[in-house]
């Protein structure tokens, strides 16, 4: 189970991920540095302990109309090899690790192995901000093909408020909070039939 270390991060994931989210062929936000707010998420467990993985929703509140976006994030101890440049959100100062090497997780092979896992029903989702607790809101639809045979997994960027998702035979679905406090729900992950 996931273990959340009351500390401080520096830079904050938040100041972290506003650098480096205007640079995304899929970020939508006006030209300017966004101004976002954690809006959600989840956790899943690395079966080695090294790598950090969360499911982050942020929400660009700049624009006229807020923009939520999920970035999945690794956290590592080390550089993590054979990754594009561009993969790597950036460094922080963890108080309780030492230095964090922030992935993108679309980027990061334990990451995407959980992810997949998840999507079999052989991992489970554990809640954002507190130690040893699981997330049910958290769920999946349909169940994909087992290890071995790793369907390609479309990662939902720029989320909408839609349990479904058309051509998707597997959709993993979680809630986030709009600005106004209202709760949404929709697909932050999917598998296309084969």
């Amino acid at each position: 189970m996931a273990s959340i270390h009351r500390t401080t991060m520096t830079p904050t994931k938040l100041e972290l991920i506003t650098g480096w989210l205007p640079k995304q062929s899929w970020y939508v936000g006006a030209a300017g540095a966004p101004e976002l707010v954690k809006a959600g998420g989840f956790r899943l467990d690395d079966p080695d302990g090294a790598v950090g993985i969360e499911f982050m929703v942020v929400t660009d509140v700049a624009g006229p109309e807020p923009v939520a976006y999920l970035v999945p994030l690794g956290y590592r101890g080390a550089v993590l090899e054979g990754v594009p440049a561009e993969a790597l959100i950036g460094t922080a100062e963890h108080g309780v690790l030492g230095t964090r090497w922030v992935y993108d997780g679309a980027h990061d092979p334990v990451v995407l192995a959980q992810l997949n896992a998840l999507l079999r029903g052989e991992a489970t989702p554990q809640h954002q901000s507190l130690s040893d607790t699981l997330d049910p809101t958290v769920t999946v639809r349909g169940v994909a093909p087992g290890p071995g045979h790793e369907p390609e997994v479309r990662i939902s960027r720029v989320l909408r408020a839609a349990e479904a998702e058309q051509g998707a035979s597997v959709r993993l679905v979680a809630g986030w909070s709009r600005p106004d406090g209202t709760a949404a729900r929709g697909v932050f992950a999917a598998v296309a039939p084969e």
